[in-house]
């Protein structure tokens, strides 16, 4: 949790709930679980639990601390829709939210299933209003306010996300993302382990401008002009820290031209740890990978005219630039 933050696409972090389980290859090298972990069994330190689930109630009326709005990343160690962390605390989570309309809050998770059965219930909204009037609403004024915004529509400040790493995970989690409520929809391909064909995801909702099968399912304004009908936002980078696996170009590449091609803002934060030899990379040890993610060190010979030569060189060194341009497109706050 920091009033600053070294993520490239958002300005704070707010972490309501720590800790988390693993769940899909892109979970094998959590940076967060990694931190955490260090100080397992520390008397007195923050994460003297390591990385098990903890609410942590004393921090949910941070944003409301913050005067200038900002760019929020919601739990960004932990996943709010974790299965541990009960309904009625995360009704609170979203009363906060409901309560500072003057940021927007970014809200990224593993767990589709259980967000769109969540946010999909008129329940749950009744809860938000319930916790938001007994615990956070300073005035009447203030409740009227938030209750506007929640008014049957999804909340115009949340961002909702999912984590995409191949596309097996973009084949489930994103069907799921659009049959959520949601204002805006994002998916983070961090760390980005295989190609991705979104449209062939949009298309699992039953057909090409991904309408049909979900009678939960909420437009967002302007969602039917883009060719990834109800995708606003896509992150892609690639894996930081020991063990970390590299990003091979192409499949950033084929994100950036999707997006390009159906005018959604793209946002390449980061390559990791390796970065492309031909990128004038020339130290650091080298791993040749083709565009299925396969590794041929040692193999040089029998490698697919595909393969690159990818070399570790630190994240800092490797950058953020993709044949020697950056991207940071982002929605605009509605």
């Amino acid at each position: 949790m920091a009033d600053t933050t070294g993520i490239e696409w958002t300005d704070s972090t707010w972490n309501p709930v720590t800790g988390c389980t693993k769940i899909s290859d892109g979970c094998t090298h959590c940076y967060a679980a990694t931190f955490a972990e260090r100080w397992r069994g520390i008397p007195g330190h923050h994460f003297e639990a390591g990385f098990d689930i903890i609410l942590r109630p004393e921090r949910l009326r941070l944003p409301m601390t913050w005067t200038k709005p900002r760019r929020i990343f919601l739990d960004s160690m932990s996943d709010l829709f974790h299965q541990d962390i009960p309904d009625t605390y995360i009704a609170q989570v979203f009363a906060i939210m409901a309560l500072t309309p003057r940021h927007t809050y970014q809200v990224l998770t593993k767990r589709h299933a259980r967000m769109k059965a969540l946010l999909s219930r008129a329940t749950f909204w009744h809860d938000v209003a319930q916790q938001g009037r007994e615990h956070f609403a300073r005035c009447q004024e203030d409740w009227l306010a938030a209750g506007a915004m929640l008014g049957g529509k999804p909340l115009p400040n949340v961002w909702l996300g999912v984590s995409v790493e191949d596309q097996k995970w973009a084949d489930i989690r994103i069907p799921a993302l659009l049959g959520t409520p949601a204002a805006v929809r994002f998916l983070s391909c961090e760390p980005l382990l295989g190609p991705v064909n979104l449209k062939r995801a949009v298309i699992t909702m039953g057909s090409e401008r991904g309408h049909g099968l979900t009678a939960s399912y909420v437009h967002a304004a302007g969602c039917c002009e883009s060719g990834l009908h109800g995708i606003d936002w896509v992150i892609a980078g690639g894996e930081s820290g020991p063990g970390a696996r590299p990003m091979h170009p192409q499949w950033a590449r084929h994100l950036r031209d999707q997006c390009t091609w159906a005018g959604v803002p793209f946002f390449l934060k980061q390559w990791g740890e390796h970065a492309p030899e031909d990128h004038g990379h020339d130290r650091g040890a080298i791993t040749l990978i083709d565009t299925q993610g396969r590794t041929w060190n040692g193999r040089e010979a029998l490698a697919p005219p595909d393969a690159v030569r990818m070399r570790r060189v630190g994240k800092k060194a490797a950058g953020r630039l993709l044949d020697g341009a950056s991207y940071d497109a982002a929605p605009a706050a509605r």
